[in-house]
């Protein structure tokens, strides 16, 4: 089920669609991870920018590996799946 006033949108984050809490649920994963382990705040919105571009978003999953596209982007060590590796 989608959050009320949101629509449906195969090109959203999670962000931007919620269905059944789940951005609060990611958000909160986000937070807990240590400061060291996070990329910089410029870096991980960069990184969503890049994401809601490409064709592998969808419903905030990248379709690529399947993860939430807002968790991955904040760990500094992690990169984009594609076999282009868009950041």
């Amino acid at each position: 089920m989608l959050s009320e006033g949101r629509p449906f949108c195969k090109k959203c984050l999670l962000l931007d669609i919620d269905p059944e809490g789940l951005y609060k649920k990611v958000s909160e994963l986000i937070e807990a991870m240590p400061d060291d382990v996070k990329a910089d705040p410029d870096e991980y919105w960069r990184r969503l920018e890049i994401c809601r571009g490409c064709s592998c978003l969808e419903n905030g999953i990248c379709r690529e590996c399947g993860c939430f596209v807002e968790l991955r982007a904040a760990a500094r060590k992690n990169y984009c799946p594609s076999a282009y590796h868009f950041w």
